[in-house]
């Protein structure tokens, strides 16, 4: 449980650190460039990646089941 919940507080800040950089790269559109440069642009940069990285690890702690299993014993 502590676990699942360290990964998806990581996620989380990883998700909204590349958000900020993707949100703050948008001013690059105001001094002309095109929007697939723009685009270009952000996938090459590290910190931009993060919001995909982050968002994939906050999947992965949802959906993957852990901790105990608990039967029902009837």
């Amino acid at each position: 449980m502590i676990n699942r919940l360290f990964f998806l507080l990581v996620g989380f800040g990883l998700t909204v650190i590349g958000c900020v950089y993707i949100i703050s790269y948008l001013n690059l559109l105001t001094i002309g460039y095109n929007f697939s440069e723009y685009v270009n642009f952000i996938s090459k940069r590290i910190e931009c990646i993060y919001a995909v990285v982050g968002i994939i690890i906050i999947v992965l702690s949802i959906i993957i089941p852990g901790g105990k299993q608990y039967e029902l014993h009837i």
